[in-house]
């Protein structure tokens, strides 16, 4: 797929204000309680709750049409719960794996899931390596939001999803060019090629990226702890 020049399509937008009335209210207190978190932890970038619903949560709830109705979720490197734990309230019948590698930030999000009471959430401190160990493709989707590359993305987030999962990224414009680096050789995670899905949100163009998981990952992967921001797998 040559990602430089097409435009992502279809587009995708926040739902409806009638699709979010039934889960507003408890996504308006995860708000209130990640800003109260956040001066602790700094779990996220912006502070306020306004922001934070403006920017960060409505922009976890446009990737909703790409998620299934049940299944399994795992988002990794979630710091404050974004998008997972938006997903849980909006979608209470998807279990969600919320997963950080600092622990300062998973006691704040233990305590925020703990006062939000999401059925089927919980909090691991642990890295995506280390899950993938243990839990080896046994998600439905995994995600990640602000976390690295599409390329580092992609090779962490494989090695969870079973077969006929899907692989979701929230990225910013660079993603064309980042794209572009692998292209053709996506197989070698056991992913299909990338689709783009754009949307803009608070006056930025942002994007999701789905690869659909096309056959299981190479035993290979996941690599130790740290490897894959350090030596690209398509080199």
């Amino acid at each position: 797929m040559d990602c430089s020049d097409r435009t992502p399509d279809p587009r995708l937008s926040p739902p409806s204000t009638e699709v979010v009335a039934p889960f507003e209210a408890a996504l308006r207190r995860f708000a209130e309680l990640l800003a109260e978190a956040n001066a602790r932890a700094r779990l996220t970038g912006p502070g306020d709750a306004e922001t934070l619903w403006r920017e960060h949560i409505l922009d976890a709830l446009t990737a909703l049409s790409l998620l299934p109705e049940r299944g399994s979720v795992v988002d990794v490197g979630t710091g404050g719960g974004l998008p997972g734990l938006v997903w849980a309230l909006a979608r209470p019948e998807l279990e969600v794996t919320l997963v950080d590698s600092v622990a300062k930030k998973c006691r704040a999000l233990e305590a925020i899931v703990a006062s939000l009471s999401p059925a089927k959430a919980r909090v691991l401190c642990c890295r995506s390596e280390e899950l993938a160990c243990r839990e080896r493709e046994t998600f439905s989707v995994a995600t990640a939001r602000a976390v690295a590359s599409a390329d580092v993305v992609a090779e962490l987030l494989s090695p969870l999803v079973l077969p006929g999962g899907s692989l979701l990224a929230f990225k910013g414009p660079q993603v064309l060019g980042e794209l572009e680096l692998c292209r053709g050789r996506w197989g070698d995670l056991g992913l299909g090629d990338p689709e783009l899905f754009g949307y803009s949100l608070a006056g930025r163009d942002l994007y999701v990226v789905r690869w659909i998981k096309e056959s299981p990952c190479p035993a290979r992967f996941p690599r130790r702890a740290g490897m894959a921001g350090k030596r690209a797998w398509w080199r």
